[in-house]
């Protein structure tokens, strides 16, 4: 069970039509697990999910939507803050 909607990220996409909501998720999924694997901790766990972490999966999915490659050519990218990192460093288990 995902902790965002489809409904949630296409309206912080501002997406209109329901041709992708298949495709948004699987990117929901995507990136809440990779979320998790960041921070070390499965977003499962958490009770209710905080804020911070289901506007990180917003983020985080909105890029895997529209940017559908690996790489960028030609193009200059800027991190905004707060960024995905900023977001989930609070929620991060550390281990050394």
């Amino acid at each position: 069970m995902s902790i965002i909607s489809v409904a949630d990220v296409k309206a912080h996409c501002n997406i209109t039509l329901a041709d992708d909501d298949v495709l948004i998720a699987a990117k929901i999924d995507a990136a809440e697990e990779w979320i998790g694997a960041f921070i070390g901790t499965p977003l499962a766990e958490f009770d209710p999910v905080p804020e911070p972490i289901q506007e990180a999966v917003r983020q985080l999915v909105a890029h895997l939507y529209e940017n559908r490659e690996a790489t960028l050519v030609g193009v200059t990218m800027a991190d905004v803050s707060p960024g995905l990192f900023d977001l989930l460093a609070p929620y991060r288990a550390w281990c050394f």
